[in-house]
């Protein structure tokens, strides 16, 4: 790094002509009106795209159990059969569902949603 010297009584930095240094003068921001019917500009994040998981269940292995599965084994999960599975949004718990199915694909009925103040703090 480079070793700046102290000002000496000419002014001068190094050999260098000193500069004057001042303060900018800003103008004072003025908050916005929210739009009505909504406390934040919701509009600015409404195209945003955020993962959304369905979890079916959770478990446990030994690698040693890991590494003899095969085509045709089973992994038994936490969850019993029937029970609501959970609707993640970004990684974060958004509500409960149902599996269903939609044509060829699997889907969710969402059966419960957790209150808002609840998502709210999760993100913080």
């Amino acid at each position: 790094m480079a070793d700046f010297a102290q000002n000496d009584a000419a002014g001068e930095l190094n050999g260098m002509s000193s500069v004057a240094v001042r303060r900018p003068s800003l103008a004072e921001l003025e908050a916005e009106a929210p739009a009505p019917g909504r406390g934040r500009n919701l509009d600015l994040v409404l195209d945003i795209s955020v993962p959304v998981t369905v979890e079916l269940g959770h478990t446990r292995m030994k690698i040693a159990d890991l590494l003899s599965l095969h085509s045709g084994a089973v992994i038994e999960l936490d969850r019993r059969a029937g029970e609501p599975v959970d609707l993640l949004v970004n990684g974060k718990l958004i509500g409960q569902g149902e599996v269903v199915v939609v044509e060829d694909s699997f889907g969710i009925r969402i059966t419960a949603i957790t209150d808002q103040a609840a998502r709210l703090g999760s993100v913080s």
